[in-house]
């Protein structure tokens, strides 16, 4: 009887040209986002290319316009009836639902923010990886990128946005999924507009929450909780958290702040936090936590290398990291609790 073996699949370059390319598509995308294209398309419905071309005030050629809708359709963006003269465009449900700018379930704050901002500085990863020094405003001679992006009402907004955005998915998992029936109060240090605590006061009519953040933020997220009606339960606070005693409540959240620090400063925020709870209290963290074996979350990966990017020194970290330095912080025990795509809730408890 013969033996039959199975050879392996012969060499491809299809993954190292697609990741290669990657940056094609992704301009696409954020271009799209730029222009609006979905928000308008939701208000409008169909369109053909020639009235997209027209409304856009596109000055490329015919074919040009046909390619650029025709790849956002077959990215998935687009939904496409007809070809290239006949054809008609409207929104695929995911990016109407997401990138309808009109939508308050839009996230394409992180989008512009990338298109404004990261996409030019992630062209310097190389430098980044050789000096260790941030590809920002930073390495233009500008201070702090917080500072930076606090300066102006529009790149706050824009960033507080992003922020929001980002965040959004894994904040209305977390309300849902995490056990708050032992607790009465909240604080969201670095808090940003308000979107966790408006989210977790929405979920549960019995949590009194405050947003914590630096005083340029304050309007932002005071107007976001007065438009959701919410402010008998969510406050402001101002401060600094490495100045300023975090506002005491039985849960502590920050959400994408450890990963913005070095180790140490990320342990002197969980003592801060630690501080700020009572006995039984619990300190969370809302982040993309790095699988131990570092090979499945790729976006948490690709995230601490943008914090490389963005301040030189803060790392995305493994649940293990976690709890070496809850330890260290004097918690007594840890869970991870997993959220939506690749983030998670590291919780430390007092």
């Amino acid at each position: 009887m013969e033996s039959t073996t199975t050879s392996p699949p012969p060499p491809s370059p299809q993954t190292i040209m697609q990741i290669g390319t990657g940056f094609w598509a992704s301009k696409i995308l954020l271009s799209a986002v730029h222009f609006e294209l979905f928000t308008r398309l939701a208000e409008r419905g169909k369109m053909s290319a020639a009235e997209i071309k027209s409304m856009l005030n596109f000055q490329c050629s015919d074919r040009h316009v046909y390619d650029y809708l025709d790849a956002l359709s077959a990215f998935g963006f687009l939904e496409r009836e007809g070809l290239m003269e006949t054809a008609r465009y409207s929104n695929h449900p995911n990016a109407d639902f997401f990138l309808d700018k009109l939508k308050p379930s839009y996230l394409g704050g992180i989008l512009e923010m990338m298109n404004n901002r990261l996409y030019k500085f992630w062209g310097n990863l190389e430098n980044g990886l050789r000096t260790g020094q941030p590809q920002n405003e930073i390495s233009e001679g500008n201070e702090h990128p917080f500072d930076e992006l606090y300066k102006t009402p529009e790149r706050l907004s824009e960033f507080v946005n992003a922020m929001s955005g980002i965040q959004k998915g894994n904040f209305m998992t977390f309300a849902q999924k995490f056990d708050f029936s032992k607790y009465n109060t909240l604080t969201d240090a670095g808090g940003a507009g308000s979107i966790l605590s408006i989210l977790v006061a929405k979920q549960h009519p019995h949590m009194t929450c405050t947003n914590f953040d630096l005083p340029q933020v304050e309007p932002i997220a005071s107007l976001n909780i007065r438009q959701f009606q919410l402010a008998d339960r969510v406050k402001t606070a101002v401060g600094d958290f490495f100045k300023d005693p975090i506002p005491p409540a039985d849960v502590v959240v920050m959400g994408n702040i450890l990963h913005d620090w070095d180790e140490e400063k990320k342990i002197t925020l969980m003592k801060a936090a630690y501080d700020a709870l009572p006995k039984g209290g619990a300190f969370i963290a809302i982040e993309n936590i790095i699988d131990e074996d570092r090979s499945q979350n790729f976006f948490g990966l690709m995230m601490s290398l943008n914090m490389l990017i963005e301040t030189g020194k803060g790392f995305d970290y493994m649940f293990s990291d976690f709890q070496k330095w809850a330890a260290k912080a004097g918690f007594e025990r840890t869970e991870l609790l997993p959220l939506a795509g690749p983030s998670s809730a590291a919780i430390a408890y007092k």
